[in-house]
């Protein structure tokens, strides 16, 4: 019923301004207050259906007094002066009436009172909104809902048959598979057969988008999934599997119609939105006013495109004047791929994981460059407060706050006093103070208390504070082995501002959930070695298969030289430079073309490339700036032209240094001048000691996987397809490790040499 009427119904304006609402708990606890006050013979949970033209609609009615013949609905709220939307107060009626046929179809009633009962959870107070209907009008709304509802459900089924129809029928696209691409095809596709978890190192260049997007499709007729994720860290990744899908698309049977398959690209709100001055309510944008008086028209236009990406989505968006941010999150429902962000499944509020849960959906789940994966987990499940953010807070609170919030304020001065007298700048508690948690737990309490009496009274510090505040002691409750709590004090800030932080070590305990509700989990990366550290961070199902294919390069294809002489160590980079420098210089004139040289960080990149520039001016060299744009990093790839000369000078671990493809010429060779390790300072060592702990194996799972793994993704740039040839220059002395090389890809030959040579 609640979908019936959340398809049919919504009206009015999009408003997603802050509304304080009951929790799930407080709402079961107000609805047993209220049916606790009615008198003797009121039903509650009174169970519903009916059929009209074979739709059946079935729900509970939250209660039916039999003696005043009024059916009620009842919906918590938190505040006397909260205003609920339109929108939401639009679905409350339909839901009150459609129930309301039911009843007296049940029943045979000729009519019937309906109410929608607001009850304040606060003031424990009821608001009753009271109609008199005909069962005759009501059951002309029920059937013209349910015609409504209908033709897109009859519409939806024919698609779901035909899309299996045609995914049953559907053949590789190239005729044949690249090597190793056939393993991880069928590895994927077995994956789902078993619902299982498969964890596959594939090498780059084999096609990995395709050879996991193609055999999850396949599998989808029999396993009756409705749902495809693609879920990728990085644009690039999302744009080849949206490529993958428009190739299998028109791949279709062969000369017959393409593929029925709808994919559907998922983008980040604040590049989505049109109006990122506005704020997201009809009083505020024209995008959001009558959002759902538009959204049906809309809807029926971008269900007839079958790749909605970023652009398609914005052009039907604009045609019908809705927000696509919003347009794009109504069309998950109707897409069978959706290409998404890590965090639409793993994140704590992730959409994705929640409709699926929400709606019991069968999904596949494929996580691209999945190495990405621990670090982003980690992000999504640590939480920071900051002291200059508190300070606005405070200033912004009004005087009904000022107790809880001076005992936060009390709490944290405490902690950073205690900070001070060890003369550290940071600082890690095994456990979360419990004093700061409880302040934090009751100003929390004491905000949403504020914003639900004055609900137009809203200010965005204060606010923003709140939900920052939220996140924070969420985690701080579920504080286990898994993460830490620390300090941190800026060199030369006041006494009393350290930023605390409840930081994320394994995200494990956090994604399990997410592996468990996914009927099948499929994680590929070019660079998951060794596999027990992603099985033990990600927290994996014991069932995991986990898979390493063989490259199909070979030794020939790329000259892999170890510069013995140079150390890139902290201490010794200024050293460093002229021998790197030389060496670069060297393989150009050797070999010209282009060329990609990765460094540390970009202070050192900087150091290198002034030097590059100042003894050789004629060769063409251009730098990954910080913060680079989308456009901006357009502009350096595109200096990769085929038939070029240059070197690109680029961060280890940055956006060039995995995801980009550049096959044949465009890229010849990389130096690489680091290990890559992470840098070693308070917070790592902390995390080391904590893996130790966890793991035992504390020094390689925080630095030293973690940096050869970039080492490995940023050297993949150059070899692209079997016809690539090209050169790698690993300069640091560190490489000639035999613990080190015994990580690098087995297909590599590393030479060594004590004088800088090129090739």
């Amino acid at each position: 019923m609640r979908a019936l009427c959340e398809f049919t119904a919504k009206a009015g304006d999009l408003d997603l301004r802050f509304t304080p609402s009951p929790t799930a708990q407080e709402g079961v606890a107000g609805h047993g207050v209220v049916t606790g006050r009615r008198g003797a013979g009121y039903e509650a949970e009174v169970s519903l259906s009916g059929t009209f033209e074979g739709l059946h609609v079935r729900g509970r009615a939250d209660g039916y007094d039999p003696t005043a013949n009024r059916l009620e609905e009842i919906k918590t709220v938190r505040g006397e002066g909260v205003e609920v939307p339109a929108n939401h107060r639009a679905l409350h009626w339909a839901q009150a009436k459609v129930y309301g046929w039911l009843l007296c179809q049940t029943r045979g009633l000729a009519e019937i009172d309906i109410a929608v009962v607001y009850f304040d959870i606060l003031s424990q107070r009821e608001r009753v909104e009271q109609e008199r209907h005909d069962a005759t009008t009501l059951r002309a709304f029920f059937e013209a809902s349910c015609r409504r509802f209908l033709q897109w459900a009859e519409r939806e089924i024919a698609h779901r048959q035909a899309r299996d129809a045609g995914l049953a029928a559907l053949t590789f696209p190239h005729g044949d598979f690249r090597p190793g691409q056939r393993v991880l095809a069928e590895s994927v596709y077995k994956a789902n057969v078993a619902a299982r978890t498969l964890l596959a190192q594939a090498p780059t260049g084999i096609g990995k988008s395709i050879g996991t997007v193609f055999p999850a499709l396949k599998s989808m007729p029999g396993q009756r999934l409705d749902k495809l994720f693609f879920l990728s860290a990085r644009t690039t990744g999302r744009a080849v599997a949206l490529q993958a899908a428009a190739q299998l698309r028109s791949e279709g049977d062969r000369g017959c119609d393409p593929l029925p398959l709808r994919v559907l690209e998922l983008t980040a709100r604040d590049k989505a939105c049109e109006h990122p001055d506005l704020a997201c309510h009809g009083e505020s944008c024209p995008l959001a006013q009558g959002f759902y008086d538009r959204l049906p028209a809309a809807r029926e236009a971008a269900a007839a495109v079958p790749l909605l990406d970023r652009d398609a989505v914005r052009g039907i968006a604009r045609q019908h004047s809705v927000c696509p941010y919003y347009l794009a999150q109504e069309m998950i429902r109707w897409s069978d791929l959706v290409v998404a962000d890590y965090n639409y499944y793993f994140d704590r509020s992730a959409m994705l994981y929640a409709l699926t849960v929400l709606n019991g959906w069968r999904a596949s789940v494929l996580v691209d460059e999945a190495h990405n994966l621990v670090e982003r987990g980690r992000a999504m499940y640590t939480a920071t407060l900051d002291p200059a953010a508190f300070r606005g807070a405070r200033l912004a609170a009004p005087k009904a706050l000022s107790r809880p919030v001076n005992r936060v304020h009390r709490a944290w001065q405490a902690l950073a006093r205690a900070e001070s007298s060890t003369r550290a700048n940071f600082e890690t508690h095994s456990t979360a103070p419990t004093a700061l948690v409880e302040a934090l737990a009751q100003l929390c309490g004491a905000i949403l208390e504020h914003l639900s009496a004055h609900p137009g009274q809203h200010d965005a510090t204060l606010e923003r504070f709140y939900f920052d505040a939220l996140h924070f002691s969420r985690l701080a409750a579920e504080f286990g082995t898994h993460s830490l709590f620390d300090l941190t004090r800026t060199p030369g800030a006041k006494a009393g501002d350290v930023r605390l932080c409840v930081r994320n070590v394994v995200p494990a305990p956090f994604l399990r959930a997410r592996f468990a509700a996914a009927h099948a989990t499929a994680l590929f990366s070019a660079t998951l070695d060794p596999a027990r550290y992603y099985l033990d961070t990600l927290g994996l199902p014991a069932s995991t298969v986990t898979l390493d294919i063989p490259s199909p390069f070979h030794a020939a294809q790329l000259d892999v030289h170890v510069a013995r002489r140079i150390s890139t160590r902290y201490t010794q980079r200024a050293q460093s430079l002229p021998a790197i420098v030389a060496l670069m210089a060297g393989q150009f004139a050797a070999r010209p073309g282009n060329y990609l040289a990765f460094f540390s960080s970009h202070d050192y990149l900087q150091q290198a490339a002034d030097l590059f520039a100042r003894t050789h001016p004629g060769i063409p060299a251009w730098t990954q700036a910080r913060g680079l744009d989308e456009a901006g990093q357009a502009d350096f790839i595109g200096r990769f032209a085929p038939g070029g000369r240059g070197i690109g000078f680029a961060v280890l671990g940055g956006v060039f240094a995995e995801g980009v493809d550049l096959p044949g010429d465009r890229l010849i060779g990389a130096f690489v001048a680091t290990l890559g390790l992470p840098q070693v300072n308070p917070v790592n060592e902390q995390m080391r000691a904590r893996m130790e702990a966890e793991f035992g194996n504390g020094y390689d799972y925080t630095y030293l996987y973690p940096g050869l793994r970039k080492v490995v993704q940023a050297a993949g740039r150059v070899i692209r397809t079997e016809q690539d040839r090209g050169v790698l220059h690993l300069m640091d002395d560190r490489f000639a490790r035999a613990e080190i090389a015994a990580l690098l890809p087995q297909w590599w030959i590393p030479r060594t040499s004590s004088a800088i040579k090129a090739s």
